[in-house]
């Protein structure tokens, strides 16, 4: 999967945050929300940064029991607001794949 970066210049120089990073923040996020585990860190989640917006794909297992439309909502907004707040990018969208339940 792909996970681009994003860079910031300024009079002072250039920051750049690296991908994985992102990636990083991502499934932290997503794994706050109860009952949601990001399946395959490395290979079940896409980012990408375009002019400083941000489009992130998201592959999850979820606890078996949860309701799952709501969980997903849920780890949409988490993720969101942590981009936000940690990068200063703007969220184009979090899209939310559930593909298995754990017991």
């Amino acid at each position: 999967m792909r996970h681009d970066g994003h860079t910031i210049a300024s009079d002072a120089g250039t920051i750049r945050i690296e991908g994985h990073a992102l990636a990083a923040v991502v499934v932290a996020a997503a794994e706050l929300v109860d009952g949601a585990r990001v399946r395959r860190p490395k290979r079940g989640l896409d980012i990408q940064v375009e002019e400083g917006r941000v489009r992130v794909e998201v592959e999850l297992a979820a606890r078996y029991g949860a309701v799952l439309p709501e969980l997903g909502a849920a780890v949409q907004r988490r993720v969101a607001e942590a981009l936000r707040s940690s990068s200063g990018l703007v969220v184009a969208a979090v899209d939310v794949s559930i593909e298995e339940l754990d017991p």
